[in-house]
């Protein structure tokens, strides 16, 4: 019978350095993650978490064990496979945004999609839909600069799922933005999970936020420390 998990993470550990100044970052996770699922990740600075999702996000690889996605093992793919993986099946959100400061929202957006190469007229109208998606119809030839944090953010919501990804990783996506934004970019992440299928895996320290996700995994120590679902159900 097939894996059910669309990820799964199997006895992973990292340990950077070597001798006496190892640290290891990750002491043997097990994780598995089905598609549709949107999983919020917390724990102190220093827990892991953020090892985890660089793994997660194909950024990095593990020490040990394995992380497959799909069924595939992602630790045995070379670099420039693992970076294919990224730009077809992943997509990324940051607390910082992370937008190119002298280029419109629209060209924002459609920079993952200039990397997978393509038509222009094609690239612009993905572009353009995605923006609309995220209420920002209208504001595709504003810079970062004439945009509100909330917009910014937005905007880097849809460059992120211009790609129509498997998973969204997003990393304290509110971290920097007040409260009633904080609200209004977590309702549009939860509809995307809830109306499109979206897999959301979200690093946030704040537990307001994370009650938006359907499950709870806490690191501690490098190690899962308890997951359990919105609600109680374990």
């Amino acid at each position: 019978m097939s894996d059910p998990a669309l990820i799964r993470l199997s006895a992973v550990t990292k340990t950077y350095g070597q001798g006496q100044v190892a640290f290891q970052a990750l002491k043997g996770i097990d994780l598995a993650i089905e598609a549709g699922d949107f999983v919020a990740i917390m724990g102190p600075s220093g827990s892991g978490k953020s090892t985890a999702m660089n793994i997660l996000g194909c950024l990095d690889i593990p020490t040990s064990g394995s992380y497959e996605f799909q069924g595939v093992r992602v630790e045995q793919l070379a670099r420039d496979q693992r970076a294919l993986l990224r730009r077809h099946y992943l997509g990324f959100v940051f607390q910082g945004f992370n937008l190119l400061a002298r280029t419109t929202a629209l060209e924002n957006v459609e920079l993952p999609l200039v990397y997978r190469g393509g038509a222009a007229p094609a690239r612009h109208a993905a572009a353009r839909a995605a923006l609309a998606q995220v209420g920002l119809a209208g504001w595709e030839d504003h810079t970062p600069g004439e945009l509100s944090g909330g917009q910014q953010q937005r905007v880097a919501i849809a460059r992120a799922i211009v790609t129509r990804p498997a998973v969204l990783l997003a990393d304290e996506p509110t971290g920097n933005l007040d409260s009633h934004t904080s609200h209004e970019i977590m309702e549009l992440i939860s509809a995307f999970n809830r109306d499109h299928g979206l897999t959301v895996l979200m690093v946030t320290h704040e537990a307001d936020i994370a009650a938006c996700a359907r499950r709870i995994v806490r690191f501690a120590d490098g190690r899962v420390d308890t997951d359990h679902r919105n609600g109680g159900t374990a």
